[in-house]
């Protein structure tokens, strides 16, 4: 009897099973990017556990014939010592927060539904926001990319068309690109729903982005844009590969333009937050333009974009003296 309890409650407190399960969910629902992220970070610190050579002072209880651990032997000192293990790889200070937030979200949930009581694991681990190098690109930089004179068939010529395609979409996240459908586009209006959010964003369809889209044959898939270009594809794999090869070739033509910056999808996004920053356009706009689910993440956005605008008004300032 005994036993068979253990092995019951080893059940309900498996990291794994319980990640799993709200995984299950998670891909239930459409939050399929969520469902990758959570598989990441569950991945890793059973990688971080499994480690012989990882800086853990007292070993969990840690099955290596099944690799999981115990939900309740998450505690403060093993995710410092997953967090030194961390950045002992090389991982980035942004990169290990992700890592820890997302298992706290999941810990938490384990508290929530009783499995566990709160033992505060996460209290002396990093888990902010730090500044990021800037990702932004001045719209005369943006003007040299869509100018560029590239073969028509050329992977970098497609980097360039999604490039520029997210831009004006108002910096419109790749995997929301990618399972744009057709029906979406009705009457002029493109209407979608964010999968990181779920909101619905609706963005007028224009003359350069039709002339665009008109560069690409018709795909047999029920895709709008062709990234997802064929039926029965693993549609998540397709989308990766993609998205992997774009900001390869995006990368080759930041190097023959001489820009600063790395050049990928994501600077797209980030360019058409200080684009319109510039321009004056107020906060709430851009935070709707972009589909932030609140102004608080559109600062984070702008906070390290191009300061020129503050410089000018410095300037003005100090002319007055």
């Amino acid at each position: 009897m005994t036993t068979t309890n253990n092995t019951s409650r080893n059940h309900r407190l498996s990291l794994r099973r319980h990640t799993e399960r709200l995984i299950t969910g998670l891909r239930a629902s459409g939050r399929l990017r969520t469902a990758e992220t959570y598989t990441t970070a569950l991945n890793s610190l059973l990688r971080f556990i499994a480690d012989p050579d990882a800086p853990v002072i007292r070993r969990p209880s840690f099955s290596a014939a099944t690799g999981d651990l115990r939900l309740d032997r998450i505690t403060s000192e093993l995710m410092q010592c997953y967090e030194g293990w961390l950045r002992s790889r090389g991982v980035v200070p942004n990169s290990i927060s992700f890592y820890l937030r997302i298992l706290r979200a999941i810990y938490n949930r384990a508290v929530e539904e009783g499995l566990i009581r709160d033992r505060s694991p996460f209290r002396h681990v990093y888990t902010g926001i730090a500044k990021t190098v800037k990702r932004a690109l001045p719209i005369e930089a943006i003007r040299r990319i869509r100018s560029l004179d590239l073969s028509p068939d050329s992977p970098e010529a497609f980097a360039r068309d999604m490039f520029m395609m997210s831009f004006m979409l108002r910096g419109m996240s790749f995997v929301d690109m990618a399972f744009l459908r057709k029906s979406d586009l009705c009457h002029g209006t493109l209407t979608y729903s964010r999968r990181k959010t779920g909101q619905t964003l609706r963005i007028a369809w224009t003359a350069n982005m039709q002339s665009i889209l008109e560069r690409y044959p018709e795909n047999e898939s029920d895709y709008l844009l062709p990234i997802i270009r064929r039926r029965g594809l693993n549609e998540r794999a397709a989308y990766r590969n993609a998205g992997y090869n774009i900001n390869r070739s995006l990368k080759r033509i930041g190097g023959c333009l001489g820009l600063d910056i790395p050049l990928t999808l994501y600077v797209a996004r980030h360019s058409w937050a200080s684009a319109a920053q510039a321009k004056g356009v107020p906060l709430s706009v851009i935070s709707e333009g972009m589909g932030h689910d609140s102004e608080k993440t559109t600062r984070i956005y702008l906070a390290d974009l191009d300061t020129s605008a503050v410089d000018r008004a410095n300037d003005l300032i100090l002319n007055a003296l």
